[in-house]
């Protein structure tokens, strides 16, 4: 029987029930429902020696330095104006402000049961004296209330009007503020947020946040009672085999328990309906932060609607920083596995961050409890990357190890290094002279490495496994969200961006989905926004592929340079000299580029003015992504597609300038330039990638250790650093990068381009991704952990605009393949050799023996004595294409065989990419984006949320006319 929500509140208006919040608020507490059991797992999954952190109230011993503390902070708002009078008596409201939110404190909805409240109370006596010493900045002054939100100024700062007003503003939202000042700098002054339970809910009620309902209930249905034998026996067996050594041990993790409880929007009107067992844990300390956050954004620092969020405030130098703490530190003296966790930063540490757990998994739902749903979201995609990279970097080593083993056995390298009678015409006009084509027998074997049958069949493993990571990604992603509590988050919870309201403030439209005014942009400012953005975009390729002209300009030069060379080594190997340092000189233009682009993309950004916090960071990802995508592959693809194309033949050589000869292929093919170039691009940018992470804030940080120890700057010498408070550690952190997580999936979007566009060029990149990426989740982990201040906790659904830009790129995989082999490679010509022109004709394509000849078919012959005379000990040398020899009756013409290949290419790419996108095509189809049995796990969720949401109502109702001394039924009335 489905009874609705439209009955209930037609009755509740006919029977006279409460609906105020002054009205319910008076009502005593409720004893639990026979179904809604409490929920429990809020109290239960704090490390064993946190819950006097986070739920009872203690009381540190006094600091010595209370009164000097005191004195300087009396004087931080003294230089105003006549008006601050008031602010200098409202200066120290936090004082007394702590006794009235405890006495208002409403007591009345905490569903209590005796025996778990007794234990609790019990551990806090017990580990009260223990860990005394380690809520040293976590709590304010008086060792009850918690601190939510740091913010640090200078007491030199001119701006102490605006900071004044913008605190008493806080203060007047309903949050508490006290000082502290810096004992490493006597110019830094922090300020200490912490948000009061009234605070707390009626900013959840404004955010629409999702808190604990009621305790989930199961259902079976008749395929899992069929399969509970089989499961049972299946767990059995597996009890007997080894454990799975990348498992993380519960054990050692008590963190990981999951909220076993439904969820709904909180409300105060229906605080009775929430499971709230402990005032002080019933938010957690992320959803704390992130409602501060919330209050901060959107408060105002002087009259003008432009004149709000702590945004500007950074940007103007009011505040210097704002940050929520950290949970203390995240080393012990004591091993976590006999004393347990002293909080979840030492528990992270442990346990993910540190580098000797690089083989297990990571622990999701503690990151995601500790910084956020949008950084968990990210650990869990770049974990779950990682972990499909393993079978294809597989199979690109056994293809790599495929070519070693047959290298010496390849018919064309044979043939190569055995023409010692081959001449080849000079590779440059001047200083060049004709050279044998025996002389690049180690160019031709090192090119077979990279350029053999296995490379067709893994660039369409390559572009099959990106559609099955995509796909199984969906759900993965679908399973988290559901875990999470993300379903209908981002309906309910979009928000306009401070800049967005304080900008089009004026113009009001009501939004069609909420029924609310709200900033409107129009139409023609967005339009000419939007060109302006385009315009920087198109002017910034533009200046990319400048610069790769420079780069082309300088291979053709050091060709010849390095072509005539004294030094013989150089002279002998200029190919690898000219791709070695032309690769070289790219990548110091593309690390350089870079810096210019992040700024020309914020810039751009901001210009745009989106429209809330997810379409700000969408549009400046797909800007850093077009720059830098361009930048790293620019050159990558002029070398595919381009280079050797347009050189000309002997005698009509197409000239740079009409003075420098373009840059040729090797007879063995140009895929070896394209596999150099993507190999030391790959790995530098990766060593310097890792380096800016973790190197350069690990140099910052111990510069700063560096100063304070020699007391420059420094107002109070600190002996031991344990003895600073968490809010000063925090500060001498690092703070995460302006951006957020952008420059974290922007490098690995790269990366993943970098092993699917071009890995029929380069088999190896799947295992060197493979081997950054287990150093980088650790790095990254390490840097999160112990470098950075610890970030706002944000809520996401998925990755954003980063999921269309990863299925852009499996698209362009597939047509960029298809033209490496067809083109950049030599698969064709031998195919059409072997099954044309070679031996075998008419006996099908079966061994290497099939080649014999090739070499002496790819190459076509010039007449040199016309041009250089008769002293030449050979009148003709040859030269890489398929042209009629000078004592045809069509010199230099193109041969049929030409012909062929070029038809076999073009016929190639059309059936590959037909091939390929239709098998990519029917995986995604084969796969749905979520699984079945979590479908109707949330359909069933939803029927019984209704129900609730009646049984609910019913018995308030009850208890109700109980109250007043009416007779009331079991049924509905």
């Amino acid at each position: 029987m489905v009874h609705h929500s439209g009955s209930i509140q037609s009755f509740k208006q006919q029977k006279g029930m409460h609906t105020s919040i002054s009205e319910i608020l008076k009502e005593k507490s409720l004893k639990p429902s026979r179904r809604s059991l409490p929920c429990l797992a809020q109290s239960q999954t704090h490390p064993l020696n946190l819950n006097h952190f986070l739920s009872v109230p203690l009381s540190p011993e006094p600091k010595p330095e209370a009164k000097s503390l005191t004195q300087s902070i009396s004087t931080s708002c003294s230089l105003l104006p006549p008006q601050t009078g008031q602010s200098v008596n409202n200066h120290y409201v936090e004082e007394s402000e702590a006794t009235t939110y405890e006495a208002r404190a409403d007591e009345s909805f905490l569903i209590q049961k005796p025996v778990t409240r007794a234990k609790l109370e019990a551990r806090t006596d017990s580990l009260q004296g223990k860990n005394r010493g380690n809520t040293s900045g976590l709590l304010f002054r008086d060792g009850k209330k918690r601190i939510d939100y740091i913010l640090v100024y200078k007491k030199s700062s001119p701006q102490v009007e605006k900071r004044c007003t913008f605190e008493k503003n806080l203060r007047a939202e309903g949050l508490m503020l006290e000082k502290e000042p810096s004992l490493t700098n006597n110019d830094i002054m922090f300020v200490k947020i912490h948000a009061p339970w009234e605070t707390l809910c009626k900013y959840a009620e404004q955010m629409n946040i999702r808190m604990p309902f009621r305790k989930k209930c199961y259902f079976t249905d008749w395929k899992s009672k069929t399969m509970g034998r089989f499961h049972r026996r299946c767990r059995q067996i597996k009890s007997w085999l080894p454990r799975n050594p990348m498992k993380l041990d519960k054990e050692a993790l008590p963190d990981l328990e999951e909220t076993d409880c439904y969820t709904a929007p909180f409300s105060r009107a229906r605080m009775h309906h929430f499971t709230i067992n402990n005032r002080h844990t019933f938010f957690s300390n992320s959803t704390r932060s992130r409602i501060v956050h919330h209050v901060l954004q959107r408060t105002k620092y002087e009259d003008g609607k432009s004149k709000m969020g702590i945004n500007r405030l950074l940007g103007n130098g009011t505040y210097e920083a704002a940050f929520p703490p950290h949970e203390g530190g995240y080393k012990s003296r004591h091993p976590i596995k006999t004393h347990g966790a002293q909080n979840h930063r030492h528990l992270l540490y442990e346990r993910w961050a540190r580098w000797g757990m690089w083989y297990k998994y990571q622990p999701l739902d503690l990151i995601r409890r500790y910084f956020g749903e949008k950084i968990g979201l990210y650990f869990a995609w770049l974990g779950w990357y990682t972990g499909m990279l393993i079978p294809a970097a597989l199979v690109g080593l056994f293809v790599f190890l495929y070519g070693l083993f047959t290298m010496d056995s390849s018919q064309v390298s044979k043939e190569i290094c055995e023409a010692n009678t081959t001449i080849m015409c000079p590779m440059c006009e001047k200083n060049c002279k004709p050279w044998t084509l025996s002389d690049s027998c180690v160019y031709a074997k090192v090119t077979h490495l990279f350029d053999n049958g296995g490379t067709v069949f893994f660039a369409i493993f390559m572009a099959i496994w990106a559609t099955v990571f995509l796909e199984f990604w969906k759900r993965r992603r679908a399973e988290l969200t559901y875990d999470w509590d993300l379903i209908d988050w981002e309906e309910e919870e979009e928000e306009l961006r401070p800049q967005f309201e304080a900008k089009y403030s004026r113009v009001e439209r009501v939004n069609p989905i909420s029924g609310k005014p709200e900033p409107f942009q129009p139409f023609t400012d967005k339009l000419s926004r939007l060109m302006v953005s385009v315009s920087g975009i198109f002017f910034m390729i533009s200046l990319v592929l400048t610069a790769v002209f420079a780069v082309v300009v300088f291979r053709v030069i050091a060709m010849e340079k390095f072509a005539s060379f004294d030094w013989e080594f150089v002279k002998k190997n200029w190919q690898f000299a000219t791709s070695g340092t032309g690769v070289c000189i790219n990548f110091m233009i593309i690390m350089s580029l870079n810096v210019v682009y992040e700024k020309v993309a914020y810039l751009l950004t901001n210009l745009e003015h989106p429209r809330t916090e997810s379409e700000w960071e969408n549009s400046f990802a797909l800007k850093m992504f077009l720059f830098q995508f361009v930048n790293l592959n620019s050159s990558t693809f002029y070398i595919a597609f381009f280079l050797g194309r347009f050189a000309g033949t002997p005698g009509k050589y197409n000239k740079l300038f009409n003075r420098w000869r373009l840059e040729e292929c090797h007879p063995s093919g140009c895929l070896i330039d394209l596999c150099l170039q993507m190999g030391v691009i790959m790995f530098f940018k990766q060593i310097w990638n890792n380096f800016m992470e973790l190197g350069y804030p690990l140099l910052q940080n111990w510069w700063s250790r560096r100063k304070m120890k020699k007391g420059g700057g420094v107002g109070q010498n600190v002996e031991n650093k344990a003895q600073l408070p968490q809010w000063d550690k925090d500060w001498n952190l690092q703070p995460m990068n302006a951006h957020g997580l952008v420059d974290e999936y922007l490098e690995m979007v790269l990366q993943f381009g970098f092993t699917t566009i071009f890995v029929a060029a380069f088999p190896l990149a799947p295992l060197l991704a493979l081997l950054n990426n287990i150093i980088e989740i650790r790095l990254d982990a390490y840097k999160f952990v112990t470098q950075w201040r610890r970030p706002m906790p944000a809520r996401a659904t998925d990755i954003g605009i980063w999921h269309g830009i990863l299925e852009g790129i499996g698209v362009l995989a597939v047509i960029t393949n298809a033209f490496v082999i067809a083109i950049t490679s030599d698969y064709i010509p031998r195919f059409v050799y072997a099954f044309k022109y070679g031996p075998c004709v008419d006996k099908g394509y079966r061994h290497e023996k099939c080649l014999r000849g090739y070499m002496n078919s790819s190459l076509s012959v010039f007449d040199m004595e016309p041009r250089n005379g008769s002293h030449l000990q050979s009148r003709y040398c040859r030269y890489r294409d398929y042209r009629e020899p000078p004592w045809s009756p069509v010199p230099y013409e193109f041969t049929l065989q030409f012909w062929h290949v070029l038809a076999a290419r073009l016929a190639f790419i059309i059936v590959f990419e037909h091939l390929v996108f239709g098998i990519k095509s029917f995986i995604a189809y084969l796969i749905p984006d979520m699984p079945k049995d979590l479908c109707d796990r949330m359909r069933r969720e939803k029927y019984l949320m209704q129900e609730m949401i009646y049984e609910a109502e019913l018995e308030h109702l009850q208890k109700e006319r109980k109250k007043n001394g009416r007779h009331y039924h079991h049924e509905w009335p």
